[in-house]
């Protein structure tokens, strides 16, 4: 059947900078076909200080829904009319539900984060995470992460003038989990390499890495990557940062950010819809390496 765009076609969209790269776009718009659905779904180049203008007008225009990247995640809050309670937590917001003329912003970045572990083979409830960052998609794994069950929490970022309102959001989602959550100096190597010689997963929720500039890395000293360390990079371009070539090189297990980015995606879809992606299919055509 061949698909077409008619008169009642449902539009959902992605919203971010840079979005050229993105695979968003032929995922969504494969489940739709697959599915039989007609809605279709866009990438548009939006900073900052377009959001407001742009997300007046797609909601003027009819859009049923929208996703959400760098680096809008956090930018999105004011604009928005209600925030699922993980949406509140970890301050961040990748997918948004217009109902009835009302922004409901979600996060499905945690949760895919989340999935993405356990298709990689991996189990890291009751262990120690190191995580790297701590903008939307980094708040938004460490909230989920604490829910699923993971011990610890070693979150590292700039100490600079959000330092205190992340060390905020920190204390509160250890209070409301039981996870023991710590906010470092990603600048202090000492503590750093204490934390990594600890953990289980060293997780990196920057773009440090992501193309074009390629030839970065959030690990400057890669013997600090033990040999029983799970190292994830949720950048998906390249495929192979160079976090994880230097995980390569010390003989870690590693994984990148495709099945995050596959799982986040899939229950962004179930958010609009109220159906299941296609996943194998999707997987197999779009997330093969």
């Amino acid at each position: 059947m061949k698909y077409e765009i008619t008169g009642k076609t449902k539009l959902t969209a992605l919203l971010g900078s840079p979005v050229s790269h993105s695979i968003s776009p032929q995922m969504h718009n494969e489940a739709f076909h697959e599915l039989g659905l007609d809605y279709i779904y866009l990438a548009f180049d939006i900073t900052p200080d377009t959001l407001e203008t742009a997300v007046a007008g797609l909601k003027a225009a009819g859009i049923c829904g929208f996703n959400l990247t760098m680096p809008l995640k956090v930018h999105i809050l004011p604009l928005l009319d209600e925030l699922t309670p993980a949406a509140r937590l970890a301050g961040a917001v990748n997918t948004v539900m217009v109902r009835d003329g009302r922004l409901i912003g979600h996060t499905t970045d945690g949760t895919g984060y989340m999935r993405s572990v356990t298709d990689a083979g991996f189990d890291i409830i009751g262990k120690k995470m190191t995580l790297l960052g701590a903008g939307g998609a980094a708040t938004a794994i460490c909230v989920q992460a604490a829910l699923d069950g993971v011990a610890a929490i070693d979150m590292f970022k700039r100490k600079n003038n959000s330092w205190d309102k992340t060390e905020a959001f920190c204390d509160s989602v250890a209070s409301e989990t039981g996870c023991q959550i710590r906010l470092l100096d990603i600048n202090n190597t000492n503590l750093l390499a204490e934390s990594i010689s600890e953990s289980t997963i060293l997780t990196n929720a920057t773009s440090v890495g992501m193309a074009p500039n390629t030839a970065l890395s959030p690990i400057c000293d890669q013997s600090l990557l033990h040999k029983e360390l799970i190292v994830s990079d949720i950048i998906y371009n390249p495929r192979e940062t160079l976090l994880l070539k230097q995980a390569k090189a010390q003989g870690c297990r590693y994984f990148n950010g495709l099945y995050m980015l596959l799982y986040q995606g899939a229950a962004a879809f179930t958010c609009w819809t109220g159906l299941e992606m296609p996943v194998d299919l999707i997987k197999k055509k779009y997330f093969s390496n």
